[in-house]
């Protein structure tokens, strides 16, 4: 997202009294760079319009489905910047002198703030040792060694650690001199015991202190909209939002996010609408058996742009609407249409399913962004 030769995608930004308007070029990687302006105002919403290779932008006027996307988008690429490091899911601050140059560690705290007030996806990748440097600092942080990102440092302290004698300890440690000397963690190894205080040395300083700085600036980021007051008032309501838990969507629950627009009862319409929503309901079954919550939040994000249900819900709520013959050119489309401005997702009308389910299945797999299939 951040990483050098990459384009980005903020073409402008137009300041009114009630929104910040952003052209942005689709792009495999995002970068929240109209975040930084001196004029951006993070308590306007957003309006965002996309636009292709050649800078034309879409059609669409951003109701919030744009923004819900490039929200989303945001949330997924912050991850693979060289700014964190660790296991998917449990990531912590890595080091990078061109972000904190560029100051890139304020701009992505400020991005995961201004997506959890205006309606986007939540983070839902910080370690558990990050966050609660967040919620209590970094004084009283406990790092672990599973936060060693390094390979090559994770295996040594783990040697460290498996040591049974004072010789043991001794000889795993001499390889690490070096890097001892220069954390500052250089100490007399005198009885086995000493171990646990030098491990916990070595973890506060990789983990902790060596990205001391970066750390700073990115929750002077997350101070936006008074976000990072609220993390620490409430963290076990911001946890789930903020690291990494297992998913609850289910068929059931996507389902349930729409409300079906019904045509007349007894109308030939409403007919071969109630059959198009079983197709519905059984397609969502289907997903969820096949490949699990992954289908379920791909349904979601061409519906709405986001692929998890918002930390302040959708708004308007998503709803299902169905695609009757059009009486000026005499067709009926095959393939649904999503209006991700106003969550409405428009099923085609199918006499079986097995029709439904490869047009569904051919509009998923090749629609990129938002808008019609």
């Amino acid at each position: 997202m951040f990483g050098a030769g990459e384009r980005y995608f903020a073409r402008s930004c137009n300041k009114n009294k009630s929104s910040e308007e952003m052209q942005i070029q689709h792009q495999p990687i995002h970068s929240p760079w109209g975040f930084k302006r001196g004029t951006y105002d993070p308590c306007h919403t957003i309006s965002v319009r996309f636009s292709d290779d050649m800078g034309v932008p879409e059609e669409a006027v951003d109701l919030g489905g744009p923004r819900r996307e490039f929200l989303r988008l945001l949330m997924e690429a912050l991850p693979k910047s060289p700014m964190s490091e660790g296991e998917e899911g449990q990531l912590n601050l890595a080091f990078d002198s061109t972000a904190m140059r560029e100051d890139r560690y304020f701009i992505a705290g400020r991005a995961i703030a201004v997506s959890l007030v205006h309606g986007g996806s939540p983070a839902g990748f910080l370690s558990p040792t990050l966050f609660s440097c967040l919620v209590d600092g970094p004084e009283l942080a406990k790092p672990v060694l599973e936060d060693v990102a390094d390979i090559d440092l994770h295996e040594k302290i783990k040697r460290v650690t498996e040591g049974k004698s004072l010789e043991d300890l001794l000889a795993t440690t001499e390889p690490l001199e070096e890097y001892l000397a220069n954390a500052g963690c250089l100490r007399p190894l005198q009885r086995l015991e000493d171990k646990n205080l030098l491990v916990d040395d070595i973890l506060m300083f990789q983990v902790i202190h060596r990205v001391r700085g970066p750390f700073e600036r990115f929750r002077d980021g997350l101070r936006t909209l008074g976000v990072l007051d609220k993390i620490q008032a409430h963290p076990e309501s911001f946890r789930p939002l903020l690291c990494w838990s297992p998913t609850n969507l289910t068929a059931d629950l996507l389902d349930s996010l729409f409300t079906i627009r019904l045509s007349t009862v007894g109308s030939n319409r409403r007919s071969a609408e109630e059959v198009v929503v079983l197709f519905w309901r059984d397609y969502l079954t289907d997903a969820e058996d096949q490949e699990g919550t992954q289908n379920l939040r791909t349904i979601l994000a061409f519906a709405t742009g986001a692929n998890t249900v918002p930390p302040i819900g959708f708004d308007p709520p998503p709803s299902i609407e169905f695609l009757h013959q059009n009486y000026d050119s005499g067709t009926t489309s095959k393939l649904p249409i999503a209006n991700t401005c106003i969550n409405c997702l428009k099923l085609p009308l199918h006499s079986s399913y097995i029709d439904f389910q490869e047009n569904m299945d051919f509009a998923l797999g090749n629609t990129q962004g938002f808008g019609i299939a």
